[in-house]
């Protein structure tokens, strides 16, 4: 593990990041944390365990507002900036190996935007860990219109309890795009938390999302 900064810009400065790199990594993603916590969440942190052990290399970083220890989100002004230089870094780093792009919700959202603008040179696959649709209690497809902008393949892993994503909606989304390809994460929440009753560990979930992300930057090698 290697701790970094990445500069965006003279106006916006610098973000810190970190890069978790296997000698054996076939793949590395530059991984966005989502709207409230930042890149060293317990999440993040135990999802590029996960995806290390399944062969795919992480960089994840900060956005501008979570570097400051700010609460509210960057608007796109500034969140574009800090997504197209973390690729960049992740250009440099990652050597030959497969280069994805994501993130958890707003993270991955961030992503999708840029990407629709056709600005994501080198990036070969996006992947969601949990695209928010819409906002809790507030179904539609509005935030969904740029997804078929995208000119890459898009993975969609998201769970059936999501309050962000109710999961016929985002079924009908994924069916609309060309290169998209939906994971259904049985029993799981926006944080892709189960219930108990459910029967699946966390240990499952973490293992699948890894496994799934792998997988599709294997088909894209």
């Amino acid at each position: 593990m290697t701790k970094l900064k990445i500069h965006i810009s003279e106006e916006i400065g610098s973000v810190s990041a970190i890069l978790k790199l296997p000698e054996e990594a076939t793949a590395l993603l530059v991984l966005a944390h989502g709207a409230g916590a930042g890149m060293e969440h317990p999440f993040m942190e135990e999802l590029s365990e996960y995806l290390a052990n399944q062969e795919v290399g992480t960089l994840r970083f900060n956005f501008p507002y979570m570097e400051k220890g700010k609460g509210a989100p960057d608007r796109p002004k500034k969140a574009h900036p800090a997504v197209l230089a973390a690729v960049e870094e992740g250009k440099k780093q990652a050597s030959g190996r497969v280069l994805l792009a994501g993130g958890k919700s707003f993270g991955g959202r961030m992503f999708s935007q840029v990407a629709a603008d056709g600005k994501l040179e080198g990036v070969k696959g996006l992947v969601y860990f949990g695209f928010p649709l819409h906002a809790p209690g507030k179904p539609g497809t509005d935030r969904a219109a740029h997804l078929s902008d995208i000119p890459i393949p898009q993975l969609f892993l998201q769970g059936t309890r999501d309050k962000l994503a109710e999961f016929d909606l985002i079924t009908e989304v994924c069916s609309k795009l060309d290169q998209a390809h939906l994971v259904k994460m049985e029993g799981g929440d926006h944080s892709f938390k189960t219930l108990k009753r459910s029967g699946i560990s966390h240990e499952e979930v973490m293992e699948e999302l890894a496994k799934q992300t792998a997988a599709f930057a294997e088909q894209l090698q």
